[in-house]
């Protein structure tokens, strides 16, 4: 399987959108400050995820959030989050 997630930053509220096909171990590497992004905004909870049978579905959802599109939208008020 292959996830496209949301994670929030608990130091200052900020997102990061991604898509992996191990999420538990992206995850820890957010957490642990092993991706160069999110490593300053640490420590992260995982607030969303979705799952897909294809890389290229999950990106394509990934490259959709990323564009704070009505679904990305509609997700934080689903989700009840500011953005």
């Amino acid at each position: 399987m292959y996830y496209t997630y949301v994670i929030q930053s608990l130091k200052n509220n900020s997102f990061y959108i991604g898509s992996t096909n191990n999420l538990k171990e992206r995850f820890k590497q957010h957490n642990e400050g092993k991706s160069k992004y999110t490593s300053i905004y640490g420590p992260w909870k995982l607030i969303y995820y979705e799952a897909f049978t294809t890389y290229k579905l999950a990106f394509n959802r990934e490259l959709h959030l990323k564009k704070r599109t009505k679904s990305w939208q509609e997700l934080c008020k689903r989700l009840d989050v500011k953005r």
